[in-house]
């Protein structure tokens, strides 16, 4: 057993906050009150039961990340689910849902069993989508209702943007039936010249042609107008257009289907960070300009946005060491999320404490249907403890270190993650 003393707790599904001490038995929280005592417990629970002091530490619902990239099975290098899975514990996540663009990619019985059992060997829940198409291709539609009777939690082709409408029309159909959400990389290949850089100063800068944005804002039209005619649910991953942002502003009060993402480094960088650590900045969607990053956080003020997702993507520092045209999109983030979302929304003034972990917990849980993501007596034991310390980044548990963060100090540290009522990751 595990007793939980007095931390300030913060849950976005009951809207309580407040000082709270919290008893875990086995998995589950036994037991949420002002002040707990071991008294009514029994001799062997007494012999038990580990106490936690968090005084001036905040305890949350374990963070939900619905877009990582592990890299297991194909690219192992990079990251493998074990080192992804301590780098989550350590971001202060215990549930993330992996994207299906391995080597092979998730669209087979095999893959599929293979990244799950590797998933429940580690400390937190490691779930996985699967791609929507037969080997990410767009061509063909994987057999969606078998791969999730198998465990796929929901499908995406990530990575690869799918451009065939009848053949998205239906994905969405049997996304429906089947009650599983289906993610959109909103960008648009026949428009881009230069991945990962935007088309703007960043472009010039390196005198290549880069991506424009209209190439999100060409796809995020579509496949809101498509969900508003199935009904699927669809979550429209990592924007980072300001009229992205406004057109899924338009569709969302009528379609509760559909949901958006933002990630740390959109809601924290511009196109000048991409000049500055250059391949290190260099990702898919690109950082954009300051008007792009504000409407993000506007999106996340008036819950547009709805989730804030890592899109954790490892690579080796000899791959991020070729020229921008060549070298890999994508920065890692679960180390750096939270730290993130404290020091640039809740310390900025955009969002209270309790908004920035219904983005990063509850919301995430809710479009995956997840039992995660609130704190509650009798629901799981899977909880984050952190601090408003200042931290500097160094080093990462990740394999990986492609992240322009490094070496930043940012607010908030993680104390605790606990997951299934074992303690994953201690500071």
């Amino acid at each position: 057993m595990l007793l939980i003393k007095n931390g300030y707790l913060i849950d976005p599904k009951s809207n309580r906050k407040g000082i709270f001490d919290i008893l875990i038995d086995n998995d589950r929280i036994r037991k949420i009150d002002p002040f707990i005592t071991s008294i009514d417990l029994t001799d062997e629970e007494k012999d038990n039961l580990e106490i936690i002091y968090v005084d001036n530490m905040m305890i949350a619902p374990g963070l939900v990340d619905v877009h990582v990239h592990f890299r297991d099975p194909g690219f192992t290098h990079k990251e493998d689910i074990y080192t992804g899975a301590q780098a989550a514990a350590k971001g202060g996540f215990t549930t993330v849902v992996l994207m299906a663009n391995t080597k092979p990619v998730v669209d087979n019985e095999e893959t599929l069993q293979y990244v799950i059992d590797r998933g429940s060997e580690t400390d937190i829940h490691v779930l996985t989508c699967a791609t929507i198409t037969k080997e990410l291709a767009g061509k063909e539609l994987t057999d969606m209702e078998n791969l999730k009777k198998l465990g796929a939690v929901g499908f995406t082709d990530d990575g690869i943007p799918l451009l065939d409408e009848n053949l998205v029309i239906t994905a969405m159909e049997k996304a429906k039936k089947l009650d599983v959400p289906l993610s959109f990389h909103e960008e648009n290949p026949e428009l881009i010249t230069n991945n990962g850089i935007h088309h703007g100063k960043a472009s010039q800068h390196y005198d290549i042609e880069g991506s424009p944005r209209s190439a999100e804002i060409d796809l995020i039209y579509r496949d809101l107008e498509l969900a508003r005619q199935t009904g699927a649910t669809i979550n429209i991953q990592h924007i980072s257009t300001k009229e992205g942002v406004e057109l899924v502003r338009q569709v969302k009060e009528e379609c509760p289907n559909i949901h958006a993402e933002a990630t740390p480094h959109h809601f924290s960088l511009t196109e000048e960070a991409t000049i500055k650590y250059g391949t290190l900045a260099k990702m898919n969607p690109p950082l954009r300009t300051e008007q792009d990053r504000q409407a993000i956080i506007e999106g996340l003020k008036d819950n547009t946005i709805d989730i804030i997702a890592t899109d954790h993507a490892p690579h080796s520092t000899e791959e991020k060491n070729k020229p921008i045209t060549e070298a890999p999109s994508g920065i890692i983030g679960l180390e750096t999320a939270l730290p993130l979302g404290i020091t640039n929304l809740v310390k900025a003034g955009h969002l209270s404490y309790l908004e920035l972990i219904e983005k990063m917990s509850t919301n995430p849980a809710e479009l995956y249907h997840l039992d995660c993501g609130y704190l509650a007596e009798g629901g799981p034991a899977d909880i984050v403890i952190f601090s408003e310390s200042s931290n500097t980044f160094n080093e990462f548990v990740s394999k990986s270190e492609n992240s322009p963060f490094k070496g930043q100090t940012l607010r908030g540290e993680i104390q605790y993650t606990i997951c299934g009522g074992k303690i994953v990751y201690k500071k």
